[in-house]
């Protein structure tokens, strides 16, 4: 897996609350970890999320309370 073809790929994600606008800017998967930018109501902050595999081998993540499951192929690059 190649992880320049993921960095700064971008996901939209409503909480409940708010958007929150998370950017890849590493995926490490020899420690199956993600590090995303993530952007909340105008604060941004880097976080750190374990990554899992799916039972058809797709990367993905759980965030929130909820542990709403983000595939990491769900991403897409933001053309200006």
């Amino acid at each position: 897996m190649e992880n320049q073809n993921y960095y700064l790929k971008e996901f939209c994600y409503f909480d409940g609350e708010n958007d929150i606008t998370f950017n890849i800017l590493d995926i490490n998967t020899d420690k199956m970890t993600i590090t995303l930018a993530a952007t909340n109501q105008g604060k941004v902050y880097v976080t750190e999320q374990d990554l899992q595999l799916d039972k058809n081998q797709e990367l993905y993540f759980e965030f929130g309370v909820d542990y709403t499951k983000i595939k990491v192929n769900d991403f897409e690059t933001v053309e200006d």
